[in-house]
C-alpha cells in the first residue's frame, strides 16, 4: 500500500496540495498514505513526519477507518479537531475493485458554527425580549424614528380598547387625525428629542398617562420612541381599594390571624417552622428502623411529640408505648415500676409480684423522659436492657427477656454529667446512637403566632370564652426569651384567659414583671438557666430586633453603638439570617 504514494504524479500532488480543504488518505490497516499541505495545519505536522503514521495517533477520535469495515460511505460528519470544527466526507479508495484504503476530505466550519450560535443567541434574546414586553402590566406601544407604529403589547390592547391590527403599520399623525388619540406623546419627543408626560385621551374614551422615551443610534439619529402607557381611571380604582383594604386590614388583623393559624392538633401546631419540619422528616425516618433514639431539647420543647412521631409511624405502632418520666418518682419506686419485683421481694410487695413496664411494653416501645435524672445504680440496670434485651424483677434470679425499643429523653446535658461522673458513659453511648435536637422557641420565633392561637382556642373552649388577644401583646410575646418555651407560653395563655375580665386581652392583663420591661418586651425570667445563657438570650433578642427594624448591619451597628464588625460577627454566632 506504500506504493499508492509514490503514483502520484507531482501534477496532481501540485493540484491537490493548493485545495484548501484538508485532504487524508488511509490503507487498509489505518496508515496515513497521503495528505496535502491544507492538512499540516490541522495536523500540525510536516507532510513527511505524517505519512506512515497511523491516523489515530495523529487525530484522536478519527473514524475514517471504520469505513473500512462499513463499507459504506458517510457525507457531512462533524468533527472537531484542536478546537475547530469540521464536516467530513469519508469514502472507500478502490483500484480495479479492491479496496486498497479510504479517504476524507474535511471542511472547517468554525466561522459558520460560530455564526449559527450567535444567530440562535440572538434569536433567543429576541423571544425573551418579546416575553418580557407581552408581560408587561403596563401598556406598551413603540414607533419607528418617522413615527411609524411598529410594535403594541396585549396591555395597551386590555387599557386602551384599541386592537393592534387598527394601529400596526400607521404613523401617529395619521392616527391623530383619525382621531385615535387628541394628541401624541411620539411627536413630542420626535421634536424635543427628550422623555415627555402627557395625559392622553382615547377614541374609545379611555383617559391614560402616557410616558415617551427616544432611543438614538451610533449616529444620534431617534431609532425608536417607545412610550409606556397607564390607565389613570385604574390607578385611582386600584389607590382606593388598597386604602380600603388596608382599613379593613387595621380592623380586623387580630380575628384574620386567628382564623388563619388556629389548628386543631398540638402535633401540627409544633411543626409550623422550617426547623421542625426537618426533624420532622428525621423522626419518620427514624421510625422505620429500631434503634435506640435520644431526644435532647431544654424543658418544654415539646421533645415526647418527637417520641409519639417515631412510635405511631413505625412498625410496632399497634402495640403499647409506655411512657415514664424518670424525674417525678423516688429513685426506690422507679426500680420498681420499671423493673417490676417478685413475690415477697420487700415489705408491703404484693404477694403476687409485679411486673414492671418494661414487661408492660413488650412488643412496643417505652418512652423513658428526663433520663438524666436516673439514680446511678439503675443506669446499671438500664445498660443491661440495652445490651441484653433482659431484665431481673427486684428480688428476682430469673431473667426476663424483653422486646422493646427505647425512646429517651433529657433537658440535661449528658457529657457534662458524664464528665461529672453522674451518668454513666458507657450508658450514654448506648443511649447516643440517633440523637435529634429540638430547638428552643427562641430559635425558631415563627411558631410563637401558631402556638399562641391554638391554645387561645384550646382555653377559650376549655372554659366557654371567645377572647382576643391585642396585637401589642402578639408582639411582646414575639420578642420575649421563652425560658420555659412552649410549656410557658401554654401556661401564659391560659392564665390570661382566666384572669382577663374584658373580652380584649390586652397589655394590662399581663403580669406586672411584663409591664415592667423595657420597651420593647419584657425581662426575661431566670428558670433553669445561667446568666451567661440569660445574656446571651437578651443579645441575639435585641440583634434580632436591630436587623427586622434596620435591615443593614451597618444601620443596626449604628443604633447599637458598636462597630459593624461586631454586629457581623454575633448575627454569625447566633445564627440569625440577615
Amino acid at each position: 500500500m506504500t506504493d499508492f504514494s509514490l503514483k502520484i504524479s507531482a501534477e496532481v500532488k501540485a493540484l491537490l496540495d493548493s485545495i484548501h480543504n484538508p485532504i487524508i488518505a488511509i490503507d487498509t490497516i489505518g496508515r496515513v498514505v497521503f495528505c496535502n499541505k491544507a492538512s499540516e495545519k490541522i495536523i500540525g505536522l510536516d507532510v513527511n513526519k505524517i505519512v506512515g503514521h497511523e491516523l489515530t495517533s495523529l487525530i484522536a477520535g478519527s473514524q475514517l477507518y471504520r469505513i473500512l469495515q462499513t463499507g459504506r460511505k458517510e457525507l457531512a460528519q462533524k468533527i472537531v479537531i484542536e478546537g475547530h470544527t469540521f464536516m467530513s466526507n469519508r469514502t472507500i479508495f478502490k483500484v480495479q475493485d479492491k479496496v486498497i484504503g479510504a479517504v476524507a476530505v474535511l471542511q472547517d466550519i468554525s466561522e459558520l458554527e460560530s455564526l449559527s450560535n450567535e444567530l440562535e443567541h440572538t434569536k433567543r434574546i429576541s423571544d425573551e425580549l418579546e416575553a418580557i414586553i407581552e408581560s408587561s402590566f403596563d401598556g406598551i406601544y413603540v414607533t419607528d424614528g418617522q413615527a411609524r407604529t411598529i410594535r403594541v403589547n396585549s396591555a395597551y390592547e386590555r387599557i386602551t380598547g384599541i386592537k393592534r391590527e387598527e394601529v400596526l403599520g400607521r404613523t401617529m399623525n395619521e392616527l391623530v387625525e383619525d382621531g385615535f388619540f387628541n394628541e401624541s406623546v411620539t411627536l413630542r419627543v420626535l421634536e424635543t428629542r427628550t422623555p415627555t408626560s402627557l395625559v392622553q385621551k382615547i377614541k374609545t374614551g379611555k383617559t391614560v398617562m402616557v410616558t415617551g422615551n427616544p432611543f438614538f443610534d451610533d449616529n444620534q439619529n431617534i431609532h425608536l420612541v417607545v412610550t409606556n402607557v397607564r390607565d389613570v381611571s385604574e390607578l385611582n380604582r386600584l389607590q382606593q381599594k388598597l386604602e380600603t383594604l388596608e382599613k379593613q386590614r387595621n380592623e380586623a388583623e387580630v380575628e384574620v390571624r386567628q382564623l388563619r393559624e388556629t389548628l386543631r392538633e398540638r402535633g401540627e401546631i409544633v411543626l409550623r417552622s422550617k426547623k421542625m419540619l426537618e426533624l420532622h422528616k428525621t423522626a419518620l425516618r427514624l421510625s422505620q428502623v429500631e434503634s435506640t433514639v435520644l431526644i435532647q431539647g431544654e424543658s418544654g420543647v415539646g421533645k415526647e411529640i418527637f417520641a409519639d412521631i417515631i412510635h405511631d409511624n413505625g412498625p410496632r405502632h399497634k402495640m403499647p408505648f409506655i411512657k415514664f418520666n424518670c424525674a417525678a418518682f423516688p429513685d426506690q419506686l422507679i426500680d420498681a415500676e420499671l423493673f417490676g419485683y417478685a413475690t415477697g421481694a420487700f415489705t408491703g410487695a404484693s404477694k403476687h409480684g409485679k411486673a414492671g413496664l418494661f414487661e408492660a411494653a413488650i412488643g412496643g416501645s417505652i418512652f423513658l423522659d428526663e433520663i438524666g435524672e436516673m439514680p446511678l445504680h439503675l443506669q446499671a440496670k438500664l445498660l443491661r436492657v440495652l445490651q441484653k434485651r433482659e431484665i431481673y424483677r427486684i428480688g428476682d434470679s430469673t431473667p426476663i427477656k424483653v422486646d422493646v425499643r427505647i425512646i429517651a429523653a433529657t433537658n440535661r446535658n449528658l457529657k457534662d454529667m458524664v464528665k461529672e461522673k453522674r451518668f454513666r458513659e458507657d450508658l450514654f453511648f448506648r443511649l447516643n446512637v440517633i440523637n435529634i435536637v429540638v430547638p428552643p422557641l427562641r430559635d425558631r420565633p415563627e411558631s410563637i403566632l401558631p402556638f399562641t392561637y391554638h391554645f387561645l382556642e384550646k382555653y377559650n373552649s376549655m372554659y366557654r370564652f371567645s377572647k382576643q388577644i391585642d396585637q401589642k401583646v402578639i408582639n411582646l410575646f414575639l420578642e420575649y426569651d421563652w425560658p420555659g418555651n412552649v410549656r410557658e407560653l401554654e401556661n401564659r395563655i391560659e392564665q390570661l384567659v382566666v384572669i382577663t375580665p374584658g373580652e380584649i386581652i390586652n397589655k394590662e392583663s399581663l403580669p406586672d414583671k411584663w409591664k415592667g420591661g423595657t420597651a420593647d418586651g419584657p425581662l426575661p425570667t431566670i428558670g433553669e438557666r445561667s446568666l451567661t445563657e440569660i445574656m446571651a438570650g437578651i443579645e441575639r433578642s435585641l440583634l434580632e430586633q436591630a436587623m427586622r427594624l434596620h435591615k443593614t448591619t451597618r444601620k443596626a451597628a449604628k443604633v447599637l453603638k458598636v462597630n459593624q464588625s461586631t454586629v457581623v460577627r454575633k448575627l454569625q454566632r447566633y445564627g440569625i439570617e440577615t
